[in-house]
């Protein structure tokens, strides 16, 4: 399962350092490690749950950025705003269960879905408690980035095309000769299709300023403090 992240838009955080704006662009770039790193972690997680020890093998299973973070994939989000994580590695014939392709496919999305719920209403607690940290804009600014760069990791994923997790997941959903057909296009022309997504974004379609949009409606929904 290939997982895709945008950056901070068009003004790439390349930008960020031309426009010497150094503490902005740490703040991001951990955000951004951070949450992919989460992802991997969930997936592997789950499929180690339901049976398979393939991620846990390849040394997958961690919460160390290092063993998740494609350097090309890095690069390319410092560059141009888009880039992805090494995919993590499943076997499922090792599965306990039919729904695994289902469960591991959704834990990536749904870990940051759960960062995000817990990040903006643990920034929520601290300005209502007062505490000094959540006081400044620094942390406005990080923990309300964190929370969008989680909520928009979740739902870019789950577009059902390519590599994304989505492509996973909706079959579950179709009846099975739907299915079928779904996964025989998905597997011809998927791939095309998210590269066509991406280049429409670079295209000035607002693809991924529409995904944040909805992140910033969801991020009001899960408040909970």
């Amino acid at each position: 399962m290939a997982d895709a992240l945008s950056g901070p838009g068009r003004n790439t955080m390349i930008q960020l350092l031309f426009q010497q704006q150094y503490l902005l662009f740490v703040l991001i770039a951990f955000a951004l490690i951070f949450s992919l790193t989460f992802h991997e972690f969930g997936h592997g997680k789950v499929a180690s749950l339901i049976g398979d020890d393939t991620a846990k093998l390849a040394g997958r299973l961690t919460l160390n950025p290092i063993p998740h973070i494609d350097p090309v994939g890095l690069v390319m989000v410092l560059l141009i705003g888009i880039g992805y994580a090494k995919p993590v590695p499943t076997d499922p014939r090792n599965y306990r269960t039919r729904w695994g392709t289902l469960m591991v496919a959704a834990a990536g999305p749904g870990m940051n879905l759960l960062l995000a719920i817990v990040t903006i209403n643990l920034y929520a607690l601290g300005v209502k408690l007062g505490w000094a940290l959540f006081q400044t804009e620094v942390a406005y600014f990080f923990f309300t980035y964190l929370a969008l760069i989680n909520m928009l990791l979740m739902l870019f994923n789950l577009l059902p095309i390519g590599p994304l997790d989505g492509s996973y997941i909706l079959p579950y959903f179709l009846p099975r000769d739907m299915a079928l057909k779904y996964l025989q296009i998905n597997q011809r022309y998927g791939a095309y299709a998210l590269l066509a997504l991406i280049a429409l974004h670079f295209l000035d379609v607002p693809v991924f300023e529409t995904l944040w949009k909805i992140g910033e409606f969801m991020l009001g929904i899960i408040l909970l403090v």
